[in-house]
């Protein structure tokens, strides 16, 4: 599918959901927790994560990065989603939501209309030196709007991947490049360490 097209898709039917693959995310995550400037604390399977856009549908599918989290020991994992039909434990729009608690990390895969919106609050509900994670387009980069929030926000890693994801069961991609992005809180470096994965 084109980008364009998928992009109308989303735009007409807000339904419309699209998996994330765990392949990429497993890749993603074998590489960043062999970074040896990650804080260590990472690596205790107790930290407390929040997945704020978590999808997964009820008799269909599991939510993805708590799937690839769990393979890798992470159990303390709270889940929010805007659909009614998410097998997320809480249901509602997490940008409207008063997170008291603060969690060791934040990851998703947010929707690009808001991606830069939760980021915002996901920086905000992070404990100090905390990880926000996002999978987005290679091209979140560009932007007015963003470009202001890159002065004060640039991320310390951007994990970009060098294959093509599928987010429908038929396997086919489309034209957009992807990569997870990596805030640690209270970090802003002058420039993003970029590895191709």
């Amino acid at each position: 599918m084109s980008s364009t097209n998928r992009s109308k898709s989303r735009n007409f039917h807000i339904a419309d959901y699209y998996k994330t693959p765990e392949n990429a995310i497993e890749e993603f995550w074998n590489e960043f927790t062999v970074n040896k400037d990650i804080n260590k604390y990472i690596y205790n399977k107790n930290i407390k994560i929040l997945e704020p856009c978590a999808g997964g549908l009820i008799g269909k599918d599991g939510m993805s990065y708590v799937n690839v989290l769990n393979k890798f020991g992470y159990k303390n994992i709270s889940t929010i989603d805007i659909r009614q039909d998410s097998l997320a434990t809480i249901k509602g729009d997490y940008l409207k939501m008063d997170c008291k608690n603060k969690y060791d990390l934040i990851i998703t895969n947010p929707p690009f209309a808001i991606a830069l919106d939760v980021i915002k609050k996901a920086l905000n509900d992070v404990k100090n030196d905390g990880y926000v994670i996002m999978l987005l387009r290679l091209n979140f980069l560009e932007g007015k709007a963003r470009r202001e929030f890159w002065k004060h926000n640039m991320a310390k890693y951007i994990y970009v991947h060098s294959k093509r994801m599928s987010f429908t069961n038929d396997g086919k991609t489309d034209s957009i490049a992807y990569a997870h992005y990596v805030w640690e809180k209270g970090k802003n470096p002058d420039m993003a360490m970029i590895k191709v994965i």
